[in-house]
């Protein structure tokens, strides 16, 4: 026996990858439904070897379904998310308007599993931010060991975190810049194409933007609300995988060579780390994986207790279409337990 699952907003980069990402784990299933927009409706998506026509978000009866994956952007999931929750299916967000809400789990399920058993106050579990997912999986087991004091983080974010729209627009300019045709900004605030924007998101008033700002937020909240943390967020002209610069201090003593053994067991962590050209991933390996990658290991002498790390994700996969199945998979396995 499966479960009805709803994938909303299932014609985008994510949602088509949440169809994906549950054929390829054999999530059991006895019905899967596409749900769009009112334009979209009727577009064909891929799920597995089926091909489904997208029907409309805002007529659906989420009524009888287990699951709804959303990844429709925090307007819809605010409106649309809990009416179905109130119909009694349970959503999994991808979108940040629920993160930081007290009442609604955020979880990384190799970092936070039992938060989730918080979902029943709302009926909604919350994913986190692409850049979040693949950091927090590489911290979790270091913090364990040696107990995390504070984090500075520089991202190199793909443009399809940005979305369909943004990766057309690399294309187009890294096309145009060979024809002598001048780039023109659309989604981004300057050129892309051979080129990389320290900005993500909106400006707030210290002078981050909001998405540096959902890296220190939603990492208290998944790992440690002491944890200090800061980041840079960079667009880079790549279309898919973030890469992540981490340096690391800790409160207990820790090796790289003791790093690298404990992030070698951990789950969702695949350690590729060669002290020679190559020895490392990039966001061109990563794409398609399910694992985070981490590379680049080694002790940083400027600090007591110091690390640096390279992490690498596919963020259309555990930046959250991935880490929306394998919620499911925990909430199926722990609570629900209804397929065999």
């Amino acid at each position: 026996m499966g479960y009805r699952v709803a994938v909303v907003g299932a014609t985008g980069n994510v949602g088509r990858e949440m169809l994906n990402i549950l054929a390829e784990r054999e999530f059991p299933t006895t019905e899967v439904v596409a749900l769009a927009s009112n334009r979209s409706v009727g577009k064909d998506v891929q799920y597995g070897d089926t091909v489904l026509k997208a029907k409309a978000l805002e007529t659906f009866d989420f009524t009888g379904f287990d699951f709804a994956l959303f990844s429709a952007g925090s307007e819809v999931s605010k409106v649309f998310a809990p009416k179905a929750a109130a119909q009694g299916c349970l959503v999994i967000d991808n979108a940040s308007y629920f993160r930081m809400h007290e009442d609604v789990p955020l979880i990384v399920p190799e970092c936070n599993p039992d938060a989730a058993a918080g979902y029943t106050r709302r009926n909604i579990i919350a994913n986190p931010n692409c850049s979040t997912a693949q950091l927090v999986v590489a911290l979790k087991p270091l913090h364990d060991h040696a107990t995390i004091r504070r984090v500075v983080v520089s991202t190199y974010q793909s443009t399809s975190g940005a979305g369909h729209a943004a990766m057309d627009e690399l294309f187009n300019q890294t096309k145009g810049v060979f024809v002598n045709d001048p780039p023109t900004p659309e989604i981004f605030s300057k050129q892309i194409a051979f080129n990389v924007i320290p900005h993500i998101d909106v400006f707030m008033d210290d002078g981050s933007t909001k998405e540096e700002w959902k890296m220190v937020a939603e990492t208290k909240k998944i790992l440690d609300r002491k944890i200090r943390l800061t980041s840079t967020c960079v667009r880079v002209p790549t279309f898919v995988g973030h890469a992540e610069a981490v340096n690391i201090e800790f409160e207990n003593p820790i090796s790289a060579d003791e790093a690298r053994e404990i992030l070698r067991e951990a789950p969702g962590v695949m350690v590729y780390d060669k002290r020679e050209d190559g020895g490392y991933i990039t966001p061109v390996d990563c794409v398609g994986e399910f694992a985070t990658f981490v590379s680049r290991i080694r002790e940083d002498p400027t600090i007591e207790n110091g690390l640096n790390i390279w992490v690498v994700s596919d963020n259309l996969r555990k930046g959250a279409a991935l880490n929306a199945v394998q919620i499911a998979e925990l909430v199926g396995r722990r609570f629900l337990k209804k397929a065999a």
